[in-house]
């Protein structure tokens, strides 16, 4: 008897839509899984700014659990940097059979490791009250240290359609010693985890995401020469064969 590969729950990071896996998802789908890449609350393309004002990463989380357990089974979890902590957050409120976590936004108690971080974190006041608000995308940041392995054509196309961000979220997220709520903390989790990141990565460096994999109880692989686009960087077909093969490894593929 055969049984079919796990459906697959892609989660997309800040700014960015489901259309951030368009070329990542596409091994996974030659494998067999059933791939789902949805939009996060107000992260659709026909959604305005006032779309992610006053959303929590926990309404992300919350939403992605609700998908999960509409399916007919427990999925495998796949995020990308925001979208990976939404994933850690979805996986204690419904079952899930793995996750997948790459470049991973740190968890409540996670200090940062390079002086961007902090910088990146302390910058959003200058905004003013942004967490009440939306987050306009910093297209110039985005090219300089998301998006720096980038060729400029691929690169534009990306920036081109990043959307406004929940600033309520990315407060949470990245000032996490200021909630008293502790919104984002998270422990070591029930389902098998790997968390992969970017060797030359700015926005959550390695150090960093080594930290989050060990909080998470999860296994942790460096990517030799990545940044933090690993979803379509060059080099982003390693990263998916590095993911199916430890999926195959824990018994997660058919």
């Amino acid at each position: 008897m055969t049984t079919s590969p796990a459906p697959i729950v892609m989660v997309h990071g800040a700014f960015c839509g489901g259309w951030a896996f368009e070329h990542f998802r596409g091994p996974f789908e030659a494998a067999g899984h059933h791939v789902l890449a949805p939009d996060l609350r107000g992260h659709a393309a026909g959604d305005g700014a006032h779309a992610v004002v006053g959303v929590s990463i926990t309404d992300y989380a919350r939403d992605v659990a609700r998908l999960c357990a509409s399916l007919d089974e427990a999925p495998i979890l796949v995020g990308h940097s925001m979208g990976g902590l939404v994933c850690a957050l979805a996986a204690g409120r419904t079952p899930v059979r793995a996750m997948v976590l790459l470049a991973p936004s740190a968890p409540w108690g996670v200090a940062a490791s390079s002086m961007e971080e902090a910088i990146t974190a302390f910058g959003l006041h200058a905004l003013g009250p942004f967490w009440a608000q939306s987050v306009a995308p910093d297209k110039g940041l985005a090219r300089r240290y998301s998006l720096d392995r980038m060729a400029g054509d691929a690169r534009e196309a990306v920036t081109a359609r990043m959307r406004p961000e929940s600033g309520r979220a990315l407060w949470e997220t990245l000032n996490w010693w200021l909630d008293p709520f502790m919104t984002t903390s998270v422990g070591a989790l029930r389902a098998p985890c790997l968390v992969i990141g970017g060797e030359r990565d700015i926005v959550h460096p390695p150090a960093t995401v080594r930290q989050t994999a060990t909080r998470l109880g999860a296994e942790f692989i460096q990517a030799p020469g990545m940044s933090h686009w690993l979803v379509a960087e060059p080099g982003w077909q390693e990263i998916t064969e590095i993911a199916q093969g430890w999926l195959e490894a824990v018994g997660q593929t058919a």
